[in-house]
């Protein structure tokens, strides 16, 4: 019964097996019978005259001591050791198939270094590496390389590091670490890019009904979402630059020289974590390693002056230095769940709402762009697809202090999602 308990109970720590157990337990009988300590009674030996049976009687109330002392051992055996002889502060209490606590995961500039770090509560950024190294210390845990980049993060992570992390989670929030050196105060650090840098982004263009109808009244609203529900059609897709466009939160959104029509839109962004093509809608969140806030910033003032032809210019309208926002985490999939039944996204300019919407007012689900995308171009772990904004942005004219339908020098722009943070940027000519 005993052994039964211990198999059952023994946690990260316990190396013992029942096969273990039962070949220790034979050893200690062996021993004691090859000593006297036993003694073994021959067939046709008569009883004791003393009334006292040392035969298979004892014998076998020995051998049930002896299985006693064994599964006792065991069970001390599986207690979490400390990380060395004269220190016992380092002590995980799960193992790393789950975490104590959700986390999420970013970049971050510590002591002038650019670091991995997993993001606890909101407000405290652990070191990865660092909180790894000290981790290790205890012999439990294998030495196990950390990334120094947050791409060599994503495409290790379902295969080998997951665990890795919740046990550094596990580790630091089970044993009160949360003051070590490692651990540090997010207002103490410069938020980076999650994504130092993304290989390619891609965006929906119009994928709300909102968007698609920016200052309806309601009733054209209605009459022009139920002629694109009945003729949704396939998905348009537009790539954005990553370096120089991809900047992390508290960094300042450039306004282009000679540019003022420079408009604002909040979107979800979804992480690849794994590489594929032709990926079907119903396998599609097998690809995704998670979710951040992102912003497509855009310029709609048209082709610059003597430029060839007129109208729309997606070059122009998207690709300017900073226009592409991005974080200020990644949640992994499994601390998110669904976006399509949790999403709500806003942005607030000067403290002013001007977007607010919900998955429902997407025209193509998540798992429908990712079909579309990977339909046309293989993704890779690390590349971003951006699901699209709702009705609210500079085209739909939102009243601000400005009193203008285009950000301005000086405002300031906050994009969140619940369940994963808020991006915050000051606009500067």
């Amino acid at each position: 019964m005993l052994l039964d308990e211990c198999v059952r109970a023994r946690n990260s720590y316990c190396r013992t097996t029942r096969q273990e157990l039962t070949f220790f337990a034979g050893q200690i009988a062996l021993h004691e019978m090859a000593t006297g300590a036993v003694p073994v009674r021959i067939r046709d030996e008569k009883p004791s005259t003393s009334g006292s049976s040392i035969g298979l009687t004892n014998r076998g109330s020995h051998m049930q001591r002896i299985l006693t002392f064994t599964a006792l051992a065991v069970l001390a055996s599986c207690a979490p050791r400390p990380a060395n002889d004269s220190e016992a502060t380092n002590q995980t209490q799960t193992d790393g198939t789950t975490s104590v606590e959700p986390f999420k995961v970013g970049t971050f500039e510590i002591q002038g270094t650019p670091t991995v770090g997993i993001v606890l509560r909101d407000a405290l950024i652990v070191d990865l590496e660092e909180a790894n190294a000290a981790l290790e210390t205890d012999r439990a845990y294998a030495e196990i390389a950390m990334p120094d980049e947050m791409l060599g993060l994503i495409s290790r992570y379902d295969d080998e590091l997951k665990p890795r992390l919740y046990e550094i989670v596990n580790n630091v929030v089970g044993n009160d670490l949360l003051g070590a050196d490692y651990v540090h105060r997010v207002e103490d650090v410069d938020i980076l890019p999650p994504i130092m840098y993304p290989s390619k982004i891609m965006n929906a263009a119009v994928n709300f009904y909102t968007h698609a109808c920016e200052g309806c009244t309601e009733e054209e609203l209605a009459a022009r979402t139920q002629e694109r529900q009945e003729n949704r059609g396939v998905p348009y897709l537009f790539l954005k630059p990553t370096r120089g466009a991809v900047i992390g939160s508290g960094a300042d959104i450039v306004l282009p020289y000679g540019r003022d029509r420079i408009e604002w839109e909040v979107e979800l962004a979804i992480v690849f974590g794994r590489a594929g093509k032709y990926i079907s809608a119903s396998r599609a969140y097998d690809h995704v390693f998670g979710y951040m806030v992102a912003m497509d910033i855009s310029d709609r003032g048209g082709r610059p002056p003597g430029g060839y032809g007129s109208g729309s210019d997606w070059f122009v309208g998207k690709g300017h230095d900073t226009f592409a926002p991005q974080g200020p985490w990644i949640v992994p999939k499994e601390f998110y769940g669904d976006p399509m039944e949790r999403l709500h996204q806003s942005l607030v300019i000067d403290g002013v709402t001007v977007q607010e919407a919900r998955a429902g007012d997407m025209i193509h689900n998540i798992p429908e762009l990712i079909e579309y995308a990977s339909s046309l171009i293989t993704v890779f772990p690390g590349d971003v697809l951006q699901s699209g904004t709702s009705g609210g942005t500079g085209a739909g004219r939102v009243e601000r202090a400005t009193g203008s339908g285009y950000l301005e020098a000086g405002e300031t722009i906050e994009a969140s999602i619940d369940g994963i943070g808020t991006l915050r940027h000051t606009v500067v000519a």
